[in-house]
């Protein structure tokens, strides 16, 4: 799963978002002129493009020339992803769980921030849109080695969304941007200041994603696991050798130490030890607690049992999506 939060140096966000609309815009106008894919978010599915351009640029109250207006975040799903949702909805259900997917990624975003008022994708203004395509840039090996010109399509199933999310809340009152990393000296001066994880947002797409849907994620494919060994210190990849040694003895724990990566990769464990304290006093405890059977948590009252339920009609044929 890959999530990314663009910034003014490629979006021109400081100005109209009337530009961007109109890029992701292109595969209506080059391929899906008679079935357009539309706009959408929390309340419709819908949206014309003119209404998502004026939503977000009315929004603006109180930001500077040189502030940033809007930002832009890509989801997209592996295509052992897309596999997976295509063979649990079918093909003509995977959309419409991609959408759920993407409003549920926009209640994260909001909780990321950790702001009074600001709790879910209903107190943010956004605007979705699926794209089924990518396109070789001058950046892709293809192209570089003259196998593939830029502009060219990709193969394989590559289904992702793009999102415009304003600056500001849907009441246009708060200020909220993902590029603030500000930590204050005490609790009060961070409210005020506001903050913003994005390693915790982003590895929060996986997390729902495999909750949602029952993907079942290996530990080295997890954003976590690339993370640490790329930019771990050596208390972390201490850790997490620890968590790939209880992993290999049970091959159904993955959920739980996918969830124990994620905070060694926020540094929420200064030492092995500390990790340890959550699972077990010792390292024969840790194994004894990875032996045992490992079920999947819920992100609400019955989300996951629904998901089974669903799967399980799909089974027996009686449909092929999923409604809500």
């Amino acid at each position: 799963m890959f999530i990314n939060i663009t910034d003014s140096t490629t979006a021109n966000n400081k100005g109209s978002s009337g530009e961007l609309v109109n890029y992701l815009e292109k595969e209506n106008r080059l391929f899906n002129k008679n079935k357009p894919e539309n706009w959408f978010n929390h309340t419709s599915a819908n949206i014309e493009p003119y209404e998502v351009r004026r939503s977000i640029d009315n929004n603006i109250a109180k930001l500077c020339k040189t502030d940033a207006k809007f930002f832009l975040i890509n989801i997209s799903p592996s295509q052992k992803e897309l596999k997976h949702l295509t063979d649990v909805f079918g093909a003509s259900g995977v959309k419409d769980q991609m959408k759920f997917f993407a409003e549920k990624v926009m209640d994260e975003y909001a909780k990321n921030f950790k702001r009074d008022g600001i709790n879910s994708a209903k107190d943010l203004l956004w605007f979705g849109k699926i794209e089924n395509n990518r396109y070789y840039t001058y950046k892709d090996k293809e192209v570089v080695s003259g196998d593939k010109k830029r502009g060219e399509i990709k193969g394989g199933n590559q289904m992702h969304i793009q999102i415009i999310v304003s600056r500001k809340d849907i009441n246009n009152r708060l200020k909220l941007s993902p590029m603030n990393t500000s930590r204050g000296k005490n609790t009060e001066h961070s409210k005020k200041l506001g903050q913003f994880n994005r390693l915790g947002f982003k590895q929060s797409g996986e997390t729902l994603f495999d909750q949602l849907f029952g993907f079942d994620r290996k530990l080295n494919e997890t954003l976590a696991f690339a993370n640490i060994q790329q930019n771990g210190n050596i208390a972390q990849r201490e850790q997490l050798d620890l968590l790939e040694f209880g992993n290999a003895q049970n091959n159904n724990a993955n959920s739980f130490t996918n969830r124990l990566a994620g905070d060694v990769s926020l540094g929420l464990f200064n030492s092995t030890n500390d990790l340890l304290q959550t699972v077990g006093k010792t390292v024969s405890g840790f194994i004894e607690i990875m032996m045992e059977p490992v079920y999947p948590s819920s992100l609400g009252p019955g989300s996951v049992d629904q998901a089974e339920k669903k799967r399980k009609k799909k089974r027996k044929g009686q449909n092929q999506g999923i409604s809500r």
